[in-house]
């Protein structure tokens, strides 16, 4: 058990690796050379480089800080040490490539395999269970106190980044980054298997009642919990769970540390309707707790 701890904590790193180092290169040997922009805070750090000349490296790591700090306090220090790993090594690789010749001068070229290239980055990195870009978190902190979506979010910033853009640069800039920003969340999704705003999960395991309590506390999402029958397993919990992509890797951590055997499906969520984000008090997890005791008591008393 602890070597396979180890193994995928190992892989975790290894993605978020090489998923930064090809992010790095998207940047400076296809997009930063022809004044190409991407979305949410690097598009933001591009602006400045352009206007200031400080080292896009720099730029990125500094505006990522605060928000490497909001992934803490939503995700957990896993999840915001990884995204600061990310951000250290996006730092280091994007100052060693800084001098190297760009792959090619054609703006179509650069837009369609710098896009190519953001894609498989943010991808492997999301995958590795880290994130390259705060945006996506300010968006799920927006959609926890206010009617809209993380999409809507994220879509509303990169609209407004992609304005200033074209009014610092002009249209055509603007247009070609929209399209390597598109280009981009295309391949994401290739790279990242139901790769979308939000993912329902269902969850068979044996300790539901603690396992429930944990991600209602540590990601804020409540669950509908069934009572179920393993045909060889016998007695078992099956818990309904919709979170977001991000969240993903810190359920899946929570369920191996109280279970090795839980068994998760994961599939996408074309659409939400209703408030599916609950805060966390301790009344409520005291009330969670007591539902769990009495549907407990009662599936025995049901046995006997």
């Amino acid at each position: 058990m602890q070597n396979k701890k180890k193994f995928w904590t190992a892989l975790h790193f290894l993605m978020i690796t090489v998923g930064t180092f090809v992010y790095s290169v998207a940047l400076e040997m296809f997009l930063v050379p022809n004044l190409v922009l991407d979305g949410g805070l690097t598009g933001i750090s591009l602006m400045i480089n352009y206007q200031t000349g400080i080292l896009l490296g720099l730029l990125t790591f500094l505006l990522n800080i605060p928000f490497v700090v909001l992934g803490w306090r939503m995700l957990g220090l896993r999840f915001a040490g990884s995204y600061l790993y990310a951000m250290i090594l996006l730092s280091g690789f994007t100052a060693l490539l800084h001098n190297v010749a760009p792959v090619t001068d054609n703006e179509l070229l650069s837009v369609v395999f710098g896009g190519i290239l953001l894609g498989i980055g943010v991808g492997l990195v999301i995958k590795g269970g880290a994130c390259l870009d705060g945006t996506e978190l300010l968006a799920m902190l927006c959609s926890k106190r206010l009617p809209v979506s993380v999409g809507q979010v994220i879509l509303f910033l990169n609209l407004v980044i992609f304005s200033v853009a074209a009014c610092l640069f002009g249209i055509d800039r603007a247009l070609l980054s929209l399209l390597t920003y598109i280009i981009a969340s295309k391949l994401i999704d290739m790279v990242e298997t139901g790769f979308n705003e939000a993912k329902q999960t269902i969850i068979i395991c044996n300790d539901g009642a603690t396992i429930s309590t944990e991600i209602y506390e540590k990601l804020g999402r409540t669950m509908t919990i069934l009572d179920a029958h393993g045909l060889i397993s016998g007695k078992k919990d099956m818990m309904y769970c919709v979170i977001t992509r991000l969240e993903l890797m810190e359920l899946r951590r929570i369920v191996e540390k109280y279970d090795g055997s839980a068994f998760i499906t994961v599939s996408d969520i074309s659409e939400i309707i209703g408030d599916h984000i609950k805060k966390t008090s301790k009344v409520q997890q005291e009330v969670i707790a007591q539902q769990m005791e009495r549907r407990e008591k009662a599936f025995a008393e049901s046995e006997e």
